[in-house]
């Protein structure tokens, strides 16, 4: 038996309502998401640096609400254009954020490898100048 049929088989529209469910009982998770990455992009773009990379939280931020809203509209009216709307924009937040994510672990362990030699290079120095300090 199809969980998401029912015992009696049900219609397009049940069908629907189901698939649904989950995303629409997370919806007010998602928008809390949506409005805490929408201030997080408006915070950061306070800073000059910020600036340049401001549009990506708001940009994730207006996804997740778009999906949310989705979410509802599918639910509420068994909307299967709106279900095949929240699944793209939820596959696009996530596709952004590992893809950011990724970009983000590959800086840093570049950041980290560069710091180390930079000390691993500079050794002799350090141990120099900590010598003639005591």
């Amino acid at each position: 038996m199809d969980p998401y049929r029912g015992a009696s088989g049900g219609g397009d529209g049940e069908r629907i309502m189901r698939l649904s469910e989950p995303l629409y009982r997370a919806k007010g998770w998602i928008k809390l998401s949506a409005v805490m990455l929408i201030l997080y992009g408006a915070l950061t773009a306070l800073s000059i640096v910020g600036l340049l990379v401001a549009w990506l939280p708001i940009w994730m931020g207006v996804l997740l609400w778009r999906a949310a809203k989705a979410a509802e509209q599918a639910h509420d009216a068994s909307d299967e254009a709106a279900l095949l709307e929240v699944q793209n924009r939820l596959r696009t937040y996530f596709v952004v954020m590992g893809v950011t994510t990724l970009i983000v672990l590959v800086v840093t362990v570049a950041q980290v490898l560069f710091m180390g030699g930079m000390m691993f290079t500079n050794w002799e120095t350090m141990q120099g100048a900590m010598q003639q300090a005591q």
